[in-house]
């Protein structure tokens, strides 16, 4: 089987069936703070200590998160998602609304959210449709909340109903 005979709604509904966290990356430039978000984030080295994220090719945003060479995952929580359908309509109101500081780099870290990761940009690498960006992570922390992280799944966003231990 080659790519020419994967239908691409069949690849979306088959790929929809994982679910992926929700975060927002955010960067500041001399416009101004800039988000979008993003489910494809992901660890890819412990020692140096790497991140991706996946922005499509065609995005409008990733051009200003781009050209300021850094970055910041903030992990949303699954009482977020008001702030994540907010940075879809109108991000800039959304920094407003919801409140940010500078981290190390710079990069705006949401008030309230699960995690940050606060990064410099390592390397962008074309895959297909969308970008692999590796960060180079300049700062962290996780907040001591115990709320669960807001996941998409299947074209609908939910939590976790419950966690199982071993």
């Amino acid at each position: 089987m080659t790519d020419e005979t994967i239908d691409p709604m069949a690849f979306r509904m088959v790929l929809g069936r994982y679910p992926t966290g929700v975060t927002l990356v955010t960067a500041h430039d001399d416009d101004g703070p800039v988000a979008m978000v993003i489910g494809s984030f992901g660890s890819v080295s412990l020692d140096p200590p790497l991140v991706q994220f996946m922005p499509a090719t065609g995005s409008t945003t990733w051009p200003r998160i781009g050209a300021t060479g850094s970055y910041c995952v903030n992990v949303l929580g699954e009482d977020q998602l008001d702030v994540c359908n907010s940075f879809f309509t109108n991000a800039a109101a959304a920094f407003d609304e919801f409140g940010w500081r500078p981290g190390v780099t710079g990069s705006p870290i949401i008030e309230g959210c699960l995690a940050w990761i606060d990064c410099e940009i390592h390397a962008a690498h074309e895959a297909g449709d969308h970008l692999i960006v590796v960060g180079a992570v300049q700062a962290m922390e996780a907040g001591s909340s115990d709320r669960g992280p807001l996941l998409f799944l299947g074209g609908r966003y939910g939590s976790f109903l419950e966690l199982v231990d071993e």
